[in-house]
């Protein structure tokens, strides 16, 4: 009986750990590097361009000196076909609609997936998008573009950063890091994340169209996501990337199993 409970025992630990733990790549030693490389140029330019949005909001001065200008232009460029499509994207990208996309495809993902460790990933990425975007908003307090212009509903919450776009930029992004990282073939990367450009660009766009965001918000919204992809980077990479001949996780447990 003591024998049937522990080996249901470890068989539940074996389940789980091949699930949640096991995790791990070959790679040689300069492609790992230039992982790390990545992951720190990454975060120290999303923090270097924060940095010069924030300073330029609060002073209202630098970079913010487009915000008027691109705002009046795109109401000039309003009309019923535009505004009905910027409409659906802000819905998709909204509070309600990507939460859901996100925990649909996080939970498939987990449950297809031979390990769940890069879905779990993507879920604390997005998560820490949304704890910032709070902090940050509630801390600086900005004040969101004139309510009679807004095409979608007046809002009275603060505009910087903007939550929606971040939300966006959070899951291209990480979604394709943590897809394509396993591929082989370059190319299939480079498309992947010109297409999660693409989203990115329609996200912002509609969130500056439809009269809510500054185009301050949406550039520190792409800053912030640039340090949480970094930060993913780096954390999969230590986690998750081998050179051959290193002690893998997996093979260790086993031995540890064999030797009980």
């Amino acid at each position: 009986m003591a024998q049937d409970q522990q080996g249901n025992s470890s068989g539940w630990w074996r389940v789980f750990h091949d699930k949640f733990v096991v995790e791990e790549r070959y790679m040689e030693p300069e492609a790992r590097r230039n992982l790390y490389r990545i992951a720190v140029g990454l975060m120290v330019t999303g923090a270097v361009l924060f940095t010069i949005i924030l300073v330029s909001v609060l002073q209202r001065g630098g970079v913010s000196v487009v915000d008027e200008p691109i705002r009046s232009w795109l109401v000039t460029l309003r009309g019923e076909p535009a505004t009905t499509i910027m409409i659906i994207l802000a819905v998709v990208f909204g509070p309600i609609g990507l939460p859901i996309i996100i925990l649909v495809f996080t939970v498939a993902w987990g449950l297809l997936a031979k390990h769940a460790w890069r879905p779990m990933v993507l879920g604390g990425a997005m998560l820490t998008g949304v704890i910032l975007a709070q902090i940050i908003g509630r801390t600086i307090g900005r004040q969101r573009p004139p309510v009679d212009l807004m095409l979608f509903g007046a809002d009275h919450t603060f505009s910087f950063p903007s939550g929606h776009v971040l939300g966006a930029c959070d899951f291209l992004l990480v979604t394709t890091f943590l897809v394509f990282s396993r591929r082989k073939n370059p190319r299939a990367a480079v498309v992947g994340f010109a297409l999660a450009g693409v989203g990115i660009v329609f996200a912002a766009l509609s969130r500056l169209y439809l009269g809510y965001h500054w185009t301050t918000d949406a550039l520190a919204s792409l800053s912030i996501s640039f340090v949480i992809l970094g930060a993913v980077i780096m954390l999969d990479t230590w986690r998750t990337a081998r050179i051959p001949g290193e002690q893998i996780t997996g093979e260790l447990s086993k031995q540890e199993s064999s030797a009980e």
